[in-house]
């Protein structure tokens, strides 16, 4: 009961973090749904050469970042899992995933930095405002892992629920938010990002499909293979008859007399 009590700021908190800049975006957006649609057509004219080109390595650094390396960083981990405890393997997994999570944060970082000094942030749309708790959320998880408590200690389960719980929900808005993003370059400079979409949508299918995969296919080939070397259990093992007949054979009553003469002897 008391990590429930202590869990609850935390979860709270978290989601608050991702979703209540979302809270205000549907009325926004209804109020100013003719106006927006209006001004359209003329929002890729007042766009620049330099201001496309800043628009599209921001949206290319947080694909990159959240669209793939973040997932990535959570296959890495995931994969560590099958791995005997204190062995290379395990210790190359955890790396990669520290190494991964840590540089997608600094593209994050980096695209958000584009994105205040060079690109028109109004924050009235549902992407801008998903973004903007996206980075600070991003954060956030680096300092709760850096601060992870050793195993064993009563504080692990709750700081592993914190930990998983906010990447997961990082990694599943980053990939709507880069759908939002793709949207939204798409209306400022009146260009097709099907292409791009359809790219994209390939890319998280496969990563999907490879997450739940990966944890079946040691089972999967183990199917059609017969085991040679299965431990022999009494329940498969053949056991002679003759060795219950010979344990069980009653012993003859002329050994039992002389055995009884020898004690009183």
């Amino acid at each position: 009961m008391q990590v429930f009590q202590k869990l609850a700021p935390f979860t709270i908190s978290t989601y608050c973090v991702i979703l209540l800049p979302l809270v205000g975006c549907s009325f926004h957006q209804e109020v100013n749904q003719s106006v927006s649609h209006k001004s359209i057509r003329h929002d890729f004219h007042k766009l620049s050469p330099q201001m496309t080109s800043d628009v599209a390595i921001h949206g290319f650094l947080l694909w990159v970042s959240l669209g793939f390396l973040m997932p990535l960083a959570i296959l890495a981990i995931r994969m560590s899992r099958r791995e005997e405890p204190r062995s290379k393997r395990l210790k190359v997994f955890f790396y990669l995933h520290v190494f991964v999570q840590i540089l997608s944060a600094l593209l994050a970082t980096v695209g958000a930095v584009l994105s205040f000094k060079k690109l028109e942030n109004s924050f009235t749309n549902s992407h801008q405002r998903l973004g903007l708790a996206l980075y600070g959320a991003i954060w956030v998880q680096a300092l709760i892992g850096f601060f992870r408590p050793k195993r064993g200690k009563k504080e692990r389960s709750l700081w592993y629920f914190v930990h998983w719980m906010l990447g997961t929900m990082i990694s599943l808005c980053g990939i709507i938010n880069i759908y939002t993003g793709l949207k939204a370059y798409s209306n400022k400079t009146s260009r097709s990002t099907t292409l791009w979409t359809i790219l994209f949508t390939a890319e998280v299918l496969f990563i999907a499909f490879f997450y739940l995969f990966q944890d079946k296919w040691e089972y999967i080939q183990k199917q059609g293979v017969v085991l040679d070397n299965a431990p022999i259990t009494v329940s498969n093992q053949q056991i002679p008859e003759g060795i219950y007949q010979k344990e069980l054979q009653p012993e003859p009553c002329g050994k039992r007399s002389r055995l009884i003469k020898n004690l009183f002897d």
